[in-house]
């Protein structure tokens, strides 16, 4: 038959008692935070049994960067004893806390830009992007050398480094979506352009490099659907800016009549002619 009296539980598994004694002991706990200014103690949250005799007082924390966070100060007392004692004081982060991200190793933290001058990347001997420069590719730019041992390089790019980089470029400001590229005319793409050098090997088919020192991608590797206004065959026509020439009208049914003075030392026709002083 099943025992249907009251079931024990062990001590640790009973919730500790709030020992009253210490949940009153506020101040000696505010008091307690010293590593900062009061000012940043800010409100009361709440007093948690730990044990028996054991109890954290929870408070506000005003520190700046440190939203959702609180200040933790753990109080005990002797047994018999009613005076609260420090344990320890703790700065602990609340459910809505403002958290920095999780690490990460540094090969995860690198972005596009982060190399500069002066400093080394090295690669790691496991780099699933890179293959001996002795194994077979299917490559035809690579098997031309790959054979040579020791005269061509030591790794080269495998399957998988050249198809990420393809999807990298063709999904970058390189490739067909590019907003400089969905604003060019239709026809104006990359492949049928006299400025696009095609690149060599397997990625020959659809990424070339820009010759045109007018364009923004000059000296960039595009996409083979990429396109610009720069496009070699882009030719616009000059609008014809002459103008007709009108023929001159003469209006002879008319006469205007213009009245002209006469110059100094000049005679009226009536007058005498005056002699020309010799015979």
């Amino acid at each position: 038959m099943g025992n249907n009296g009251p079931v024990t539980r062990p001590a640790s598994a009973r919730a500790a008692r709030l020992d009253q004694i210490l949940a009153a002991a506020v101040d000696v706990a505010r008091a307690g935070i010293t590593e900062v200014d009061p000012d940043d103690v800010g409100d009361h949250l709440q007093a948690v049994a730990e044990g028996d005799r054991l109890v954290t007082h929870y408070f506000e924390c005003n520190l700046a960067g440190y939203r959702g966070w609180r200040w933790a100060v753990t109080v005990t007392r002797v047994p018999r004893g009613r005076t609260a004692t420090i344990c320890e004081t703790v700065l602990l982060p609340g459910t809505d806390a403002l958290l920095a991200p999780g690490w990460l190793p540094w090969q995860e933290r690198l972005k596009p830009g982060d190399l500069g001058p002066g400093d080394l990347l090295p690669t790691p001997p496991d780099d699933e992007r890179l293959a001996p420069g002795y194994l077979l590719s299917d490559d035809p730019a690579v098997e031309e050398t790959a054979w040579e041992l020791g005269l061509g390089r030591a790794r080269v790019l495998s399957r998988e480094g050249r198809s990420e980089a393809a999807q990298r470029w063709y999904d970058g400001d390189h490739g067909p979506s590019a907003p400089i590229s969905t604003a060019a005319p239709a026809a104006a793409r990359c492949g049928t352009c006299g400025f696009y050098l095609p690149l060599a090997g397997s990625l020959r088919q659809a990424f070339g490099a820009c010759g045109n020192f007018y364009a923004p991608d000059d000296g960039r590797v595009v996409s083979v659907d990429h396109g610009c206004g720069a496009h070699s065959e882009t030719l616009i026509e000059a609008p014809d800016t002459s103008v007709e020439e009108m023929p001159t009208v003469y209006d002879d049914s008319a006469v205007e009549t213009v009245s002209v003075s006469r110059a100094p030392g000049s005679v009226e026709a009536a007058e005498p002619a005056e002699p020309y002083g010799h015979p």
